[in-house]
């Protein structure tokens, strides 16, 4: 009996320490979601410090204040080799705590200097995070490619407030979403639809502009911005974090180019 007692006392405990265990597993994997944040002792001045292991102490940083006058026309940067599709599928959207990101599933594409830099995902920021000549745009989208290798080339498409977008209608029609929700979509979705009529851009090596801030990011600026209504800003200004953008990065000494 005596036997039995203590085989229960010891599955019990055993049961008990592992419900610990997760607790503490858990509660340390939201404190990693939450590390930084765009606010207080966990904003972007205090990143380098939270993220030990990341790149946001660096000297080629992004967003970077776009001083058009500055930027140096380069006759060999061609309009952007785009192949994006009436047929891919978004996968998912999430918010993610920083911003609401749509996944795709393979197939969009960029070719840059003969190489391939798939789509990955894209996403926003309240306001937008590069200024051109001090104009900060209420929203930007990121659209964020990588290669084989992992590298990245992120487009940045300023919208600014005017007419309802269409297409964003049908990308917003898949919210609200609580924080660290993920909702399936698998949908087609044609993402020409949301880029300007003037492919016409700024060009400059830079960063991640979100922990762990990676160097060595090939950023493209669009110079028109799209049109999207105020009450299409404002959905997604509900959703995200206040200003969810980082501030200017100087420059130290990058060149800036553009197309003619």
């Amino acid at each position: 009996m005596r036997l039995k007692n203590n085989i229960q006392f010891l599955l019990i405990l055993v049961i008990l320490i592992s419900c610990q265990k997760k607790k503490t597993s858990s509660k340390n994997t939201n404190k990693e979601e939450e590390a930084w944040s765009y606010s207080g002792e966990s904003g972007p001045e205090h990143w380098a410090e939270l993220e030990k292991n990341s790149e946001c102490g660096g000297k080629f940083q992004s967003p970077i204040n776009i001083i058009s006058i500055n930027a140096k026309i380069d006759s060999q940067l061609n309009s952007l080799d785009i192949h994006y599709e009436k047929s891919t599928k978004i996968h998912s959207v999430k918010n993610n705590g920083h911003s609401i990101q749509y996944n795709f599933e393979k197939g969009d594409y960029i070719n840059y200097k003969n190489e391939r830099f798939n789509l990955k995902q894209i996403h926003f920021h309240e306001s937008s995070e590069h200024t051109i000549d001090g104009v900060r745009y209420p929203l930007v989208i990121h659209m964020v490619h990588a290669n084989s290798t992992g590298e990245y080339l992120v487009l940045a498409i300023m919208a600014k407030e005017g007419k309802t977008s269409i297409p964003f209608e049908f990308l917003e029609s898949f919210l609200p979403l609580e924080k660290g929700e993920v909702k399936k979509i698998n949908k087609p979705f044609n993402l020409n639809h949301n880029l300007p009529l003037n492919r016409g851009y700024y060009s400059y090596t830079g960063s991640l502009t979100t922990p762990p801030c990676t160097e060595g990011v090939k950023w493209f600026i669009f110079k028109e911005p799209i049109t999207i209504s105020v009450e299409q800003v404002n959905i997604l200004k509900t959703l995200m974090p206040v200003n969810n953008y980082r501030k200017e990065q100087p420059l130290n000494g990058r060149k800036i180019q553009m197309t003619e």
